[in-house]
């Protein structure tokens, strides 16, 4: 099943021009420096089901950016663990799909992150250790609160 996006004017997109716009957005200025985000947060709903929101954010550092998002309802989840584990998961998989289309990207900087949507504060503190090293046992980069802007921020702002 392809993966559906939308971008930030609320116009559906799939994976293939998701990347085309974030390729055209680097392109328009490849002597700056760029940072391609991926992160997802959740929403406990009332029937113990969750709602998942993941966000695509690719910032221009320095100098604004671009985010797309899509949405995902998953099966009821017992614990906060669960739910964060499968927010993590969730963040991979549109990880990989995303990098094996844009990893013939050429004469453009950027770097690669997942945000996670936990931190020192709060009842999510026990599980930093765990998600960081999923994260990184992947190769990616890992940033967690007050860090994680893709995940706590943009991801958020769509739950």
């Amino acid at each position: 099943m392809p993966l559906k996006f939308f971008n930030s004017f609320g116009m559906t997109l799939d994976l293939t021009h998701v990347v085309e716009d974030i390729v055209r957005f680097m392109q328009t200025d490849t002597k700056r420096h760029y940072k391609v985000i991926i992160g997802t947060d959740s929403l406990g709903l009332s029937s113990g089901h969750a709602d998942f929101v993941t966000a695509i954010v690719v910032h221009r550092v320095g100098n604004g950016g671009r985010y797309f998002w899509r949405r995902a309802e998953f099966g009821k989840f017992h614990t906060l663990r669960d739910r964060i584990l499968k927010e993590v998961v969730t963040s991979l998989e549109a990880a990989h799909a995303l990098l094996t289309e844009l990893k013939d990207v050429e004469g453009v900087l950027w770097d690669f992150e997942i945000h996670a949507d936990i931190g020192e504060k709060g009842a999510t503190n026990a599980l930093i250790q765990e998600v960081v090293g999923m994260i990184r046992a992947n190769n990616f980069e890992a940033k967690t609160k007050p860090y994680s802007y893709a995940a706590s921020k943009v991801a958020d702002r769509h739950t």
